[in-house]
């Protein structure tokens, strides 16, 4: 370990910069709008995966999704061995005309979302609805057969 004297380094040699406090500014008000908003659910290419529960109900499993906003022709349910895989299309248009000025809006969104399930599921007897933006799946589970022995003659 060395002992002395060190030289000092300023911290900040240009002068001030208005510009750089506002860029500083612009940075913590986008901060804040993005937490207000869906912030982070939100991917770069619009898509949002929906918050999933899985339940085990004994010989089925219960798969609830949110999917807000969403028509049940728009949403897709692929099944496969212990595979599920939700995926939905969301849209609106709104359309305002004030003081001369119109505006037109459209917003289109893709849900997806694909989990491993606990256990291997069939999509034989399957059930699901969407009710209140809620879409609940019901999945009965592939029954396995027990060991058959096999006697030798």
């Amino acid at each position: 370990m060395k002992f002395g004297l060190t030289g000092w380094t300023p911290v900040r040699t240009a002068r001030w910069d208005p510009f750089d406090e506002m860029r500083q500014m612009q940075q913590q008000l986008n901060s804040m709008f993005k937490d207000m908003t869906m912030g982070d659910r939100w991917t770069e290419a619009d898509t949002l995966a929906p918050l999933v529960d899985v339940q085990d109900r004994g010989d089925k499993l219960l798969v609830t999704a949110d999917l807000p906003g969403v028509d049940k022709q728009n949403v897709n349910i692929d099944v496969q061995e212990n595979l599920i895989s939700i995926s939905a299309k969301s849209g609106t248009e709104t359309e305002s005309e004030e003081e001369g000025y119109m505006r037109r809006e459209r917003t289109y969104k893709m849900f997806s979302r694909t989990l491993t399930l606990p256990e291997a599921v069939t999509s034989e007897g399957a059930k699901a609805k969407l009710e209140n933006g809620v879409l609940t799946v019901e999945l009965p589970k592939l029954q396995i057969e027990e060991k058959k022995k096999i006697l030798i003659e």
